[in-house]
């Protein structure tokens, strides 16, 4: 078992999940609220953490959608706070472990919850009186596990981020068991945002070596456990390596992200059927070649460091920057993932909606080149 302190308490091992009524006393949880979704419930993983709780009285809300909402928040809240509840248990995808950030805030905060929303300016809003979560990731993609921040969409059909380090979760319990029965596009499409979140926030300009070498050994873990463990869902060392490279994006992302996440965030908004993952694989070649350019990426040789760690040997920058934008295609086409935003039902009528969204979203100001409307309109075309 490795037993790792960055961010917050990371625990990795199979079968790890038998430690969660230990870690549920050592937060002072007596009354938890489990945070899931049917598909957990239906795989029995939800019955499992039941077992290793009782005889804690325990209440759930399992009604997560698969692009978490504010009327889900609400929803779970008001279980939350009827039952009593002193913490929180997230136990599914990174929706759920999302949505559950946004019912610690909502049972102990005032308000609507649009208020807490970083581009509200709601961070400093977010107090210390948040309720005590758990996370127990059931895939290996967003690594919301080990991170600050939450995805949601809001009444108003933004889909908004909200940060604070009082968000973090007390403990991860990383159990690469969970995962064995993930379908291969679900896989597949977790799995590359995983990789999205290692390259992009690898871009991101700030200054934090320690974050760009978590980034690059996530995203070579990440790369090379990919195709095997669509291929093999049994396969267990390739479901660990890519629970890694999920936690590692994350640890990794706190310096920023860019315009794949501006974009996908948006159009997630507009159309919340769409996978949050499968949309930065399609985006990933175009912002890559946009941030090309940017001088941040150029001194430090990012793109070649980027395509080392894939297992590429181009000679230099520009032949690191097709490269990369090639391999990024034969996987997603290897993955079995869509090829482009009109094999998902993206039109270009759509772009304004989307592009209004980008360039409000908070990762838009922390990508290597500050983007335009009229970038962004390029990067959709040329993901379509």
């Amino acid at each position: 078992m490795s037993n790792i302190f960055y961010i917050t308490q990371v625990q990795i091992d199979f079968g790890i999940i038998s430690l969660l009524s230990e870690e549920c006393t050592k937060y002072g949880i007596t009354k938890p609220l489990i945070i899931t979704d049917q598909g957990i419930k239906k795989a029995g993983i939800l019955d499992k953490a039941l077992q290793v709780l009782a005889p804690m009285v325990v209440s759930v809300f399992d009604e997560t959608p698969s692009n978490p909402t504010e009327a889900a928040v609400v929803q779970a809240a008001r279980i939350c706070k009827d039952k009593g509840c002193d913490g929180i248990i997230a136990l599914g995808g990174g929706s759920s472990i999302d949505c559950a950030k946004g019912v610690a805030i909502l049972a102990t905060h005032p308000g609507e919850l649009k208020n807490y929303a970083t581009i509200e300016g709601g961070s400093a809003r977010i107090s210390d009186k948040v309720l005590p979560l758990i996370a127990v990731p059931t895939t290996a993609g967003t690594g919301s596990e080990v991170a600050r921040g939450a995805i949601l969409i809001v009444q108003d059909g933004r889909k908004l981020g909200f940060h604070s380090w009082h968000l973090v979760p007390k403990v991860a319990l990383l159990d690469p068991e969970l995962t064995l029965g993930l379908p291969p596009l679900l896989t597949a499409a977790t799995g590359m945002d995983a990789i999205a979140h290692c390259m992009e926030t690898f871009m991101a300009p700030p200054f934090n070596p320690p974050a760009d070498g978590i980034a690059l050994e996530g995203l070579t873990r990440g790369w090379a456990n990919i195709e095997r463990a669509t291929i093999n869902g049994n396969d267990h060392e390739a479901r660990k390596n890519m629970m890694c490279a999920s936690m590692m994006g994350a640890m990794a992302f706190q310096k920023g992200l860019g315009c794949v996440h501006s974009l996908s965030h948006s159009l997630g908004g507009v159309n919340p059927k769409l996978h949050h993952g499968t949309l930065n694989a399609v985006f990933l070649p175009s912002v890559i070649e946009f941030n090309s350019s940017a001088d941040s990426i150029r001194k430090e040789n990012r793109l070649l460091r980027m395509a080392h760690a894939i297992g590429l040997s181009p000679a230099d920058e520009q032949e690191a920057l097709k490269a990369i934008k090639n391999a990024l295609k034969e996987m997603s086409s290897n993955l079995g993932l869509p090829n482009g935003l009109r094999q998902m039902g993206v039109e270009e009528v759509m772009f304004e909606k989307i592009i209004d969204g980008a360039v409000a979203d908070h990762c838009h100001k922390t990508n290597p080149r500050i983007a335009t409307r009229s970038d962004y309109a390029q990067m959709l075309l040329e993901s379509m």
